[in-house]
């Protein structure tokens, strides 16, 4: 559901408990983002504010975020002037999705000083603003002229801070259900139950419409039927009840699950823990999964758009040398034609023409017709036939070449497609990203790239040391240690480098997928069934992960090899077996 005005009220009652932390660091890792650190009772709470407009919230939270080098201007304000303050009050107004953090200390010569700082939680007019005792503005976020945006108040420098008004209700002064009906003026005849959330969003402050969405789903309200008074007074007195929650700290959720059972949404409830802040850090959790998904769907787009751009133009390389060697094998056919003509030049007349017939001795003195250039002699076109004939041999295997070249950077760059897909983490993606940029095939597409995208991406080379770097996936099949590679870089790596000769190799036959290691430590080899379940985790890190019948090749690692210049991950082995398996099994 939204960070709505009910959200922000539960998240504010827990925080109560905060108050009379002192506030000993400020950070501003972007430009949407605040964070605030406090020391409370032996403790350290940070507390995460976001004006982000698509998910923009505030909340207690566990979860670092990387720092400019340089603090941005307003960051240094806040530290100016809140650090060493003790939190005196957390308000939140009604249902606004406004919270105002009152602080208060002494001064240099021991004056008592009030600030306050007041957070604005309203979509793309979100803001925080640092106030003193007076509601004077010290500075805020974002500087908003009333001359230039559709809000009616400056939010600038040294004028007086105004609160934000709003037409809706308060549903805090709904008395009781007949008051509820009355003031939303339902026609029952012609409102269906699926037009209702964005009605009492639109009539009540503070009360989403993914709320009321979710408080249907959650009862099983039949959305399809006509609205009525029975299931109106279901939903108010649920939203009645979440309100009345909040207040006491006894509030909690339900988490909302899509198909895949991957968390999709939460609907507030009655708590069910005793567990302190459980909302605040269910709600940290859900945000920075949200976040971290968005983000990596985000880079993975990108980076798959440049590689997707490279796969489109190796494809039409490949297109024009197929044409290139279908023109070649023509090329007999034209040295047919010079031959003939130069056969029986004394016979023919010396004069322009488009085609001539002659017996062809090479097929029992068939006809044959040859088209020619009208605009020159016989003997002319007999050496331009050769010319052809000379100049298609001579392409056959500069193109032949070209093809078997082209063929590999194309397996390459599929084989860097199915590592993308399989990424899970940014830091997948940017180690993708670093081996891609060495990469000849890669370069013109990624300098581009880096230019327009400047992404902070660090450099983490692999190393001798096998503990820099180096993260492999890691399974544990009863006393043995199986390891996967994650890109082609790592593969590399695993297989070459960290790999003892005595380890067995595994990688799927003729199929894109991760280099495979069951470190034996020069120990017996393991018997069939323990084979079998590395070769089916291979097959299930492989392109053919959703096959029933997956072949995985496995020997030793000594008798892997990697050709001179040959592509990263590429390799080339001998001595192997190959077993069947499937990877559902995995």
């Amino acid at each position: 559901m939204a960070f709505d005005g009910i959200v922000t009220k539960a998240i504010t009652s827990e925080l109560q408990q905060l108050i009379g932390g002192r506030i000993d660091k400020v950070y501003e890792p972007d430009k949407n983002t605040i964070l605030i650190g406090f020391y409370l009772n032996g403790s350290n709470y940070a507390l995460n504010i976001s004006t982000n407009s698509q998910n923009y919230r505030l909340h207690l939270t566990t979860h670092p975020k990387p720092n400019p080098k340089t603090a941005l201007n307003f960051c240094m304000l806040l530290r100016k002037n809140l650090i060493g303050l003790r939190i005196k009050n957390i308000i939140a107004t009604n249902l606004e999705r406004v919270v105002t953090i009152e602080f208060e200390g002494f001064d240099d010569i021991d004056d008592i000083i009030t600030k306050k700082l007041i957070i604005e939680l309203m979509g793309r007019h979100c803001n925080i603003i640092l106030v003193d005792e007076n509601n004077i503005i010290i500075d805020s976020l974002r500087h908003i002229y009333s001359s230039t945006n559709e809000l009616t108040r400056d939010i600038i420098p040294h004028v007086k801070y105004i609160y934000p008004s709003t037409n809706k209700l308060n549903f805090l002064e709904v008395s009781n259900f007949n008051d509820f009906s009355l003031k939303l003026n339902l026609d029952f005849n012609k409102t269906l139950v699926n037009n209702l959330p964005m009605y009492i969003s639109n009539v009540f402050n503070g009360i989403s419409k993914s709320f009321i969405n979710n408080i249907i789903n959650k009862l099983e309200i039949d959305i399809s039927s006509n609205l009525n008074t029975n299931i109106l007074e279901t939903i108010y007195n649920y939203i009645n009840d979440i309100i009345m929650c909040s207040n006491s700290l006894a509030l909690g959720f339900d988490i909302i699950k899509d198909s895949n059972g991957n968390i999709k949404d939460y609907v507030l409830t009655k708590k069910k823990s005793t567990k302190p802040f459980s909302l605040n850090f269910f709600v940290d959790d859900y945000y920075f999964n949200k976040e971290s998904s968005e983000e990596l769907k985000i880079y993975r787009n990108s980076i798959s758009k440049l590689i997707l751009s490279t796969l489109k133009k190796y494809k039409k390389r490949l297109f024009n040398i197929n044409e290139k060697l279908k023109e070649c094998d023509n090329m007999d056919t034209y040295k047919l034609y010079g031959e003939l003509i130069t056969a029986n030049l004394y016979r023919i007349q010396n004069s322009n023409t488009d085609k001539l017939q002659l017996e062809n001795y090479y097929d029992n003195n068939s006809i044959i017709t040859i088209p020619l250039d009208k605009r020159y002699s016989p003997s002319h076109n007999a050496k331009l036939f050769f010319k052809k004939y000379n100049k298609l041999k001579n392409a056959l295997s500069i193109v032949g070449e070209q093809k078997q070249e082209t063929l590999k950077d194309l397996d390459y760059i599929e084989s860097v497609i199915y590592e993308l897909e399989a990424c899970s983490t940014i830091d997948d993606i940017t180690n993708i990203f670093e081996e891609i940029s060495e990469s000849s095939v890669f370069k013109e597409k990624t300098d581009k790239y880096k230019e327009k995208k400047n992404p902070k991406i660090k450099k983490s080379k692999l190393t001798k040391n096998k503990n820099v770097n180096f993260n492999p996936i890691k399974y544990k099949i009863e006393n043995y240690t199986f390891l996967v590679g994650r890109n082609n870089t790592e593969n590399d790596y695993l297989t070459l480098k960290y790999a003892k000769k005595t380890d067995l190799w595994f990688h799927t036959k003729d199929i894109h997928g991760s280099h495979c290691i069951l470190v034996l430590n020069n120990g017996p080899l393991p018997d069939n069934d323990i084979l079998v379940k590395c070769a089916e985790i291979a097959a299930y890190h492989s392109k053919a992960k959703n096959s029933s019948n997956v072949p995985v090749d496995i020997c030793q690692v000594k008798f892997v090899k990697k050709p001179n210049g040959s592509k990263p991950g590429m390799v080339i082995y001998k001595n192997n077996k190959t077993i069947n398996v499937n990877p559902k099994n995995s």
